[in-house]
């Protein structure tokens, strides 16, 4: 895989694979996500594909026939899906009956600075404050490791987002030539499996739930990503395998 080209750059690739080629043109593991999406459309079908210039979940979009849908393509490690300003998640967390002694547990968990607003003088590194408070995240953690909540996170943070009407119909890992694709479907199991995997960190299945920035050094130039969620899917790729070899033995 190649590791250099960037992900818009990544996307412009796979939009040039796909635009203006029939379905039975398509390599082999290309013509099964497309044959996938679009059950009913013949091999002699010509596909269109752009880039969305929207923020929304879906990078590329692809048409046959007067029917869109959207692909989400990742590809590396450690990989973000989801970012959004601290205020909107903690509203989500409220909206979803999170209790309120773990949503203060999770803002004193972001700032690590000894306040709920992120004003501390004194920052601490999340292992650090894991040290001191190892048990409060355990207890966050189980609350928010119910299936019902993990749902409505994958809707936001992976599938549709929070400006989007529709969800994405795959995702792509890896690049044009080296590449696997999963399913809505497969996501929403794959994350909701591993519910009960143990994380010193704060986590919603698979999903790690940190600061964009913990700003440790101070640096202006990034105090205003410590002022937001990032959501990070650091077993993507594992998680892709292991979910193929679960679904081949399960035939």
């Amino acid at each position: 895989m190649d590791e250099n080209i960037n992900g818009f750059d990544n996307e412009y690739e796979f939009v040039k694979y796909f635009n203006d080629k029939k379905i039975k043109e398509l390599n082999p593991l290309a013509y099964d996500l497309i044959k996938k999406i679009f059950p009913l459309e013949e091999d002699n079908s010509i596909i269109k594909s752009w880039c969305n210039h929207y923020k929304q979940k879906s990078d590329i979009m692809i048409k046959i026939n007067n029917k869109i849908k959207g692909i989400s393509i990742k590809k590396g490690s450690r990989n973000s899906v989801h970012v959004e300003p601290i205020s909107e998640f903690i509203h989500f967390l409220i909206e979803n009956n999170i209790s309120k002694e773990n949503v203060l547990e999770y803002l004193k968990y972001h700032y690590a600075d000894g306040t709920l607003n992120g004003s501390g003088k004194t920052r601490m590194s999340a292992d650090e404050y894991k040290k001191y408070n190892q048990e409060k995240i355990d207890n966050l953690n189980k609350e928010l490791n119910n299936e019902r909540f993990i749902e409505k996170c994958v809707l936001r943070f992976i599938l549709k987002g929070t400006n989007s009407n529709y969800p994405i119909d795959a995702l792509i890992y890896g690049t044009v030539n080296d590449f696997l694709w999963i399913t809505p479907k497969d996501i929403m199991n794959i994350i909701i499996n591993k519910k009960d995997d143990y994380s010193t960190g704060v986590h919603i299945g698979s999903l790690a739930v940190q600061p964009q920035n913990r700003c440790l050094n101070y640096n202006n130039k990034y105090t205003k990503q410590r002022f937001c969620v990032q959501i990070k899917w650091y077993s993507l790729f594992d998680d892709i395998i292991e979910n193929f070899y679960l679904k081949s033995i399960n035939k």
